[in-house]
Formats: structure tokens, sequence, C-alpha cells
């Protein structure tokens, strides 16, 4: 069975960018809140990057937005069939979501798990 991965961090974006060649990934538009005027809103798009250690094996990775006050998974995004050859090496995700909807004003997790095992959140 495969270890479950540490999260080193996890931030959201406007936008994620991945070098061809390098394999480089450009963050663009880094924030922590989003602010609207009126609920129930949509955000037309946003970007999860995901940054981990002590994986090896073969991995399914799930992100999940989950609204806290709710207790309920509103959307979520997967990227099946990732082999990690190296446990002390650093990994990366990149999570591209787009039309998300937030019911009401309140607190709200992106929550990322691998084979099915949580092993980390960012609200």
């Amino acid at each position: 069975m495969n270890t479950a991965p540490s999260l080193k961090a996890m931030l959201t974006c406007d936008n994620i960018i991945t070098e061809q060649g390098t394999g480089k990934k450009s963050l663009i538009g880094i924030f922590e809140k989003i602010h609207s005027q009126r609920f129930p809103c949509m955000h037309p798009a946003l970007s999860v990057y995901v940054n981990f250690t002590d994986a090896v094996g073969k991995y399914n990775f799930k992100l999940e937005l989950y609204d806290v006050e709710k207790e309920k998974v509103l959307a979520g995004a997967e990227i099946k069939d990732i082999n990690i050859p190296d446990k002390l090496g650093i990994s990366e995700l990149a999570f591209n979501l787009r039309g998300l909807g937030f019911e009401h004003p309140g607190k709200y997790e992106f929550r990322i798990s691998a084979n099915g095992r949580f092993f980390g959140m960012k609200s």
C-alpha cells in the first residue's frame, strides 16, 4: 500500500501555467479569499497548486471544494494514474477549475486526497 503524502503547500490562484520542456509551474494571481457582493455567486475560474513529498508509487489524486457550514462537497477534480518514483522528491499537482458555485458567505475548504486518503486542506 502506498504511503499518504505529506503536504508542503497548497495555494489558490487565477491560473497555473506549466512550461513545456522544463515542467516548471508559474502561479498567476495568488489569492486567499473570494469576494462577492451577492450570493449565490459563481467564480468563473481558479487554480489550486499542491506541493507534497513522502509519496512513492501509483496515485489517484482528488481535490474537493467543501462547504464547511453545510458539511457537503460542492465540486471536485481528479488527476489519475500518477507514478511517483522517489519518496524523498518533491511532487506538484495543478488543478484548473471552472465555474465554481458558492451558495453563501462563509468558510469553504479545498481538500486533497491520494488513493482515497485525506492528506491536506486549505481554507
